[in-house]
């Protein structure tokens, strides 16, 4: 009996301290700040929303150690970007509903949305019943004109979620569709990708674009077309350089003949522009596509073109300090990129970066031609040439490897020449990578030893700008997305919502919140209609 009432009473004492604890956890956790989402301050007149497909710090860091790199200062540094300078930053969560590492579309409906929802979905619920409202919807419906720029395809995932509502992102026409049918007055950059997808028979479905022509809208595919465009119709302005899925071509393999991210951008504020003001959201999209390919300098230059567009919405804010929200932010890291190699161990050299001057995909038409005219009886000396070319590698003969690394001991030309030459065993590398891409056929699969080696990229042009990178000290994990948090910047009226460390459904609460707008509920979605 005695011990009986001991144990009840240990066991009161017990819960009472762990009541006491719950407490106190309870009163330190009520002291942690948490995303505020509400605004009650001054409206914006104008809005931009620039996502930067596949940017984490790392990317921006990149880029920002490549500018200084160009300087040739001796001392280690950066040279900010101008979306770094904003005076509002922050960090985002970015895992879907079913995923911890998202996917494009249920980051880009999260942004757009302020809703979860699977990896492959755009626009509705994980179980296909519920419809989100987007804030480019609703700014419309405000009253306020609304465009989507886009380097990519402009019915691809991300620039989609800002109209589309589809149970899958595949489906390209269908989102192209919607993107007619959305009532934007403005978009640019990409093309339609699969814009005459076939039917279920087979049969080639009528042109997106003819189908755009149609309900109304200015079909633009020429420079000068699209440049001396003025305010009226809704504007569908197509780049005139387009790549195999309809997207705006790399950065670094720009031409002449084609317009820049940050022109679509400026044009769409022409467009755009009008009293009761505007939404306009423009996506980088290509530097995920560079990273997926783990082309770092591919990656760098496309974060700089994005970067010149963000400085066109801040030419803009300058011009309209007070009516003028400028929200930046990237929608998932991509290819898990870092900034130190272990072949380099503290070591970088990012200057080496731009001895590139086309992108992997450029370098990848070289390869077919090489292909289709020799196939499997192609030797390293027939691309050694284009090699040094387009990455800035060199070739030596073991005997002169082994000279190059005594001169680099005393002759600074030797030094940056031995950092450009392959070692023996990198030249192997090379040339077992180009037997393997005169084959052609290589496995794509995930789990391959193919694709943990090549992503499914061709093996010669993936291995060169894996051997560039690394010596320049930038190595990758994946050609996948990652899970760690994005940054997020910010300037303008209820810019200070964007400080601190929060989901990215939050970045479109505050938005919602800030421009005046009711956070909407989700309302019935039907696929079949």
């Amino acid at each position: 009996m005695i011990q009986g009432r001991k144990y009840l009473q240990q066991t009161a004492a017990l819960l009472a301290g762990l009541a006491l604890l719950c407490t106190a956890t309870a009163g330190l956790a009520s002291g942690i700040p948490q995303a505020e989402n509400t605004w009650n301050g001054p409206k914006p007149k104008y809005v931009f929303m620039l996502i930067a497909d596949g940017l984490g710090l790392q990317q921006v860091a990149s880029a920002e150690a490549f500018l200084a790199s160009q300087r040739g200062n001796a001392a280690p540094g950066i040279v900010k970007l101008d979306l770094s300078q904003l005076p509002e930053q922050g960090l985002s969560t970015t895992y879907s509903a079913n995923s911890f590492i998202t996917d494009s579309a249920p980051a880009g409906t999260a942004l757009a949305t302020g809703y979860k929802t699977d990896n492959g979905v755009i626009g509705v619920d994980p179980s296909k019943t519920q419809r989100f409202t987007t804030i480019a919807e609703a700014a419309k419906q405000a009253g306020m004109k609304v465009g989507v720029v886009s380097s990519v395809s402009i019915n691809h995932a991300t620039p989609g979620s800002y109209y589309a509502h589809m149970p899958s992102r595949n489906s390209y026409y269908e989102i192209g569709e919607q993107l007619i049918a959305s009532g934007f007055d403005y978009f640019g950059g990409g093309g339609l990708h699969k814009y005459n997808a076939k039917d279920a028979a087979g049969t080639p479905r009528k042109s997106l674009y003819a189908i755009a022509a149609e309900k109304g809208m200015r079909v633009l595919r020429d420079k000068n077309a699209i440049l001396a465009a003025k305010p009226g119709s809704p504007v569908l302005a197509v780049n005139p350089v387009l790549d195999a899925s309809n997207a705006m071509p790399y950065a670094l393999d720009k031409t002449e003949n084609e317009l820049s991210l940050a022109e679509f951008t400026a044009k769409g504020i022409e467009l755009l522009d009008n009293p009761k003001g505007f939404f306009l959201a423009v996506e980088g999209g290509k530097i995920d596509w560079a990273c997926h390919a783990n082309d770092a300098a591919a990656s760098i230059h496309d974060t700089l073109a994005f970067d010149s567009a963000v400085q066109v919405a801040l030419d803009f804010a300058q011009k309209h300090p007070t009516e003028t929200l400028v929200v930046i932010t990237g929608d998932h890291e991509t290819g898990g990129m870092s900034l130190g190699f272990a072949g380099t161990e503290y070591a970088t050299f990012f200057e080496k970066i731009a001895k590139q001057n086309q992108s992997y995909e450029g370098f990848d038409k070289k390869i077919a031609d090489l292909r289709k005219e020799k196939g499997t009886a192609a030797t390293l000396a027939d691309i050694k040439g284009a090699i040094t070319t387009s990455f800035g590698l060199q070739f030596a003969t073991p005997e002169a490897f082994t000279a190059l690394v005594e001169s680099a001991k005393t002759d600074k030309a030797a030094k940056t020449q031995l950092g450009l030459t392959l070692t023996a065993t990198e030249q192997a590398m090379v040339e077992s990578a180009l037997a393997l891409s005169m084959k052609g056929g290589w496995a794509e699969k995930p789990g391959s030893q193919e694709y943990l080696l090549y992503g499914g990229y061709d093996p010669l042009s993936v291995q060169l700008t894996h051997i560039l990178n690394n010596k320049a000290g930038i190595g990758w994990t994946s050609y996948a997305h990652t899970g760690i948090p994005v940054p997020v910047f910010a300037q303008g009226p209820g810019s200070e919502l964007f400080r601190g460390y929060y989901d990215n459904t939050d970045i479109a609460k505050k938005l919602f919140s800030i421009m005046g707008l009711a956070f909407p509920a989700p309302t019935a979605y039907n696929a079949s209609k």
